[in-house]
């Protein structure tokens, strides 16, 4: 098991409640696979994006610090990838 950070940029004009909502779908992937999710930040929250995604000029930002193997995060990206109110994400191994 790895320290793992994952940040995804959601559609901006979810309301706050589809919005809590993916969050908890997304999340729930990971734990599904057996993943530890250690924090969720959504302290960037709505941003504008420095290129316009898919149309999108604005973008929700949120950060998950995960313990996790590869299959957990090989299956979320795989997710992730098909889910239309997700315009970008990243997974990054941490070295905390």
């Amino acid at each position: 098991m790895r320290n793992y950070e994952i940040m995804y940029i959601l559609k901006a004009d979810l309301d706050e409640a589809a919005r809590q909502d993916t969050i908890a779908k997304l999340s729930k992937i990971l734990e599904d696979n057996g993943a530890k999710i250690n924090k969720v930040d959504e302290t960037m929250g709505l941003r504008d994006l420095a290129y316009e995604i898919k149309d999108e000029k604005k973008g929700y930002y949120v950060v998950l610090n995960v313990t996790a193997d590869s299959k957990a995060t090989d299956e979320f990206s795989r997710l992730v990838r098909i889910n239309p109110l997700v315009l970008r994400h990243i997974v990054v191994v941490s070295h905390e």
